[in-house]
C-alpha cells in the first residue's frame, strides 16, 4: 500500500497562509489570486499535490490539505504503536525523533483519531 505524507495550510484569502508555523504574507498591491497561486506553485514545486479544501467560518479562509509519496519513511508497526507510552516521542524508525511539524505518533489504517 502506498504510504503518503501529508502537509496542512491555513489560507485565509484576505493575505496570510500558516504552513504549520511558517507564515506567508501578501506583498501590497498583490492580487488575491496571485498571492495563493504563489504559494500553490512554491507546494507543487517541492512535490505537494492538493488533496482537498475545507472550507472555514469566516468565508475567506479554509484549511488546504496536501500530500505526496513518502520517501524511504516506513509506517510504524502495529507492535511498535503497542510499546509507545502516551506522551513519548515517536521516531522515524532510525531511533530519531520526529521532525518539527511532523506527527509525534504513528496512526493505524484502522485509526479515525486525528494527530
Amino acid at each position: 500500500m502506498a504510504q503518503w505524507e501529508y502537509r496542512v495550510a491555513y489560507v485565509d484569502f484576505r493575505g496570510r497562509v500558516s504552513i504549520e508555523g511558517q507564515e506567508i504574507l501578501m506583498e501590497k498591491d498583490e492580487r488575491r489570486s496571485a498571492f495563493v497561486r504563489t504559494v500553490l506553485d512554491h507546494l507543487g514545486n517541492d512535490g505537494w499535490e492538493l488533496a482537498g479544501v475545507h472550507p472555514l467560518w469566516p468565508a475567506e479562509t479554509s484549511y488546504m490539505i496536501f500530500k505526496r509519496p513518502a520517501e524511504g519513511k516506513s509506517a510504524t508497526t502495529s507492535d511498535e504503536q503497542k510499546q509507545q507510552e502516551p506522551g513519548e516521542q515517536a521516531t522515524d524508525g532510525t531511533g530519531q525523533e520526529s521532525a518539527a511539524g511532523e506527527p509525534t505518533r504513528a496512526i493505524s489504517g484502522e485509526s479515525t483519531e486525528m494527530v
